[in-house]
């Protein structure tokens, strides 16, 4: 019995082990991302307008940090993700409704997160409203 109550606690060491090493190697992506308190201060810079365009500290804290966390990314990998985006809809087309209504959801999904992030989306908007319309026009489209 001690060797079985050792095992479940040497996997959960693992990867804490593996996740700070993993982290070393994470670290200049996240050192490249604002903090909560960067993007705080710059709020409190320019409080009078952010409060006259009815902008909430928290909304501000928020866009501030997905904009500083796709700024980077968004240099590499839009020339791979096209491609490969482009590559899965040419390959072959969805058997059934199911399978059509799914790539739909996961074309829409990709859509909604470069559009959040790109601040293309209006306020308010939610992801079941954003679905909805993304869905008609991926139909409309011939998806």
């Amino acid at each position: 019995m001690g060797v079985s109550t050792a095992f479940p606690r040497q996997p959960a060491k693992t990867p804490a082990i593996s996740r700070s090493a993993g982290s070393g190697v994470a670290s200049p992506a996240i050192a490249q991302q604002k903090t909560v308190k960067a993007c705080q201060e710059e709020w409190q810079a320019n409080k009078a307008a952010n409060q006259a365009n009815k902008i909430t500290e928290k909304a501000y804290v928020a866009k501030c940090q997905a904009e500083s966390a796709a700024a980077k990314p968004a240099v590499a990998p839009p020339a791979a993700t096209p491609a490969t985006t482009a590559a899965k809809p040419a390959a072959a087309k969805p058997k059934d409704a199911r399978q059509a209504e799914y790539a739909r959801e996961r074309a829409c999904g990709q859509d909604w997160k470069a559009d959040k992030a790109a601040g293309k989306i209006p306020a308010g908007t939610k992801w079941p409203q954003y679905w909805s319309d993304c869905n008609k026009r991926k139909k409309a489209a011939g998806m």
